[in-house]
């Protein structure tokens, strides 16, 4: 039933491009009326390739084993039990996020296969593009069977109805926020039920020495410059001072003829002071603010480091521990740096836009979290559930 109600709602997805494009549309044009631009217009955009995306995220999800009820590491005691731990749902999930009208089929698909409930509440700026996908769901979930308010959307804009959601423990077992800071920090601090977060994505590249420089330049480029609104969009740049003066030109140059604004360190400003007259380069003194900074925009911080200990010391000091990648062609430095750096997900010669939990072939994520207990880093199906000990027995009982 479950898989058959993600196969139809990838159907009725495809099949209602014209009428989510209008709902859409709607969406859009309130946003620029109130002043809406950039990434977060940007964000509010769901494209004939973004219901693609997440109709094949169905697809996948219906693929995939059904791991509810799976039992795992089954032992025999000396009393003569046997103890495991099944894998169960939570139960019900509440879902709070802004613009990205996406996240609404990414949470329901992961909630129906994940066997949970789950409430969505969309930001006001998605609200016709959410209805309009929200009815889709029910209407899958009927033609397979399953309840139609397994999956629900909040429909009022009032900003006290998320105020009543995170605080019912008794009516949800966990909110997962995604959105801006600004939001996840309320969540975080009001919420009487448990959280699943991340405040900011604050990710790095940093290119070693040594390392394959034509691949470095095609890495840090796309890491930054693919999309800048996503949390996994590269906003750090480090670079090994031995490759420093190879590397340099070459990047700096991509990120000018595509209107990136480079903020960076003294080593940085004079590797790329003879370019910028002729390569229209223009370098902005990075302050220490910068090293902190999730820009989610065409802006990136660059610093010259003296090797992989300094890049993995200065990451664990100012990044959000989201996503960071080293471009390497030495397999120690890889190792050291994949152990090193506390981050949710760390990655080898790979662009940082790869952490997302449809590229992680989770078929869909409900969010990414930098937490450090349960869930971590993209949050798939797994994510979603809980374990519970099992015990089998024969009669036996405790002396």
């Amino acid at each position: 039933m479950k898989n058959s109600a993600l196969l139809g709602l990838a159907l009725l997805l495809r099949k209602n491009l014209a009428l989510l494009a209008a709902a859409n549309q709607q969406d859009l044009a309130r946003a620029a009326s109130a002043g809406l631009t950039g990434p977060m217009l940007d964000r509010l955009k769901l494209s004939p390739n973004d219901i693609e995306t997440v109709a094949t995220g169905c697809e996948q999800l219906a693929a995939m084993p059904d791991v509810i009820g799976e039992i795992m590491g089954m032992k025999q005691q000396p009393s003569g039990i046997r103890v495991g731990q099944m894998r169960v749902p939570i139960g019900v999930f509440g879902m709070i996020y802004e613009s990205r009208p996406n996240v609404t089929i990414e949470a329901a698909s992961l909630a129906i296969k994940s066997g949970n409930a789950c409430i969505l509440r969309g930001g006001s700026e998605a609200i016709d593009s959410n209805k309009a996908l929200a009815a889709l769901v029910a209407q899958a979930l009927t033609s397979a069977g399953l309840p139609a308010d397994a999956v629900q959307l909040v429909p009022t804009v009032d900003r006290e109805a998320v105020g009543y959601l995170i605080s019912m423990p008794q009516y949800v077992d966990v909110i997962i926020p995604r959105g801006g800071k600004g939001l996840i920090e309320r969540i975080s601090r009001d919420a009487k039920v448990p959280v699943i977060k991340h405040l900011d994505g604050n990710c790095h590249v940093y290119v070693d020495d040594p390392c394959d420089i034509a691949m470095a330049v095609k890495v840090a480029d796309n890491a930054k410059t693919q999309k800048y609104s996503p949390c996994n969009a590269a906003e750090g740049l480090l670079v090994a001072r031995g490759v420093a003066e190879a590397f340099l030109p070459q990047i700096a140059a991509i990120y000018a003829e595509k209107g990136v604004e480079i903020r960076a360190d003294e080593a940085v400003a004079i590797i790329l002071k003879g370019q910028a007259a002729t390569k229209h380069i223009a370098v902005k003194g990075a302050t220490e603010q910068d090293w902190y900074e999730e820009y989610l925009a065409p802006i990136i911080s660059i610093k010259v480091v003296e090797n992989v200990d300094g890049a993995i010391a200065h990451i664990n000091q100012y990044s959000s521990h989201h996503t960071d990648a080293i471009i390497t062609s030495n397999h120690m430095h890889a190792q050291k740096f994949l152990r090193e750096v506390d981050s949710a997900s760390v990655m080898v010669n790979a662009s940082t836009r790869f952490a997302d939990g449809f590229e992680f072939g989770l078929g869909a994520e409900i969010g990414i979290s930098t937490d450090k207990f349960h869930a971590r880093g993209p949050v798939g199906i797994e994510g979603l559930t809980s374990l519970k000990y099992v015990v089998l027995g024969d009669g036996e009982v405790r002396s």
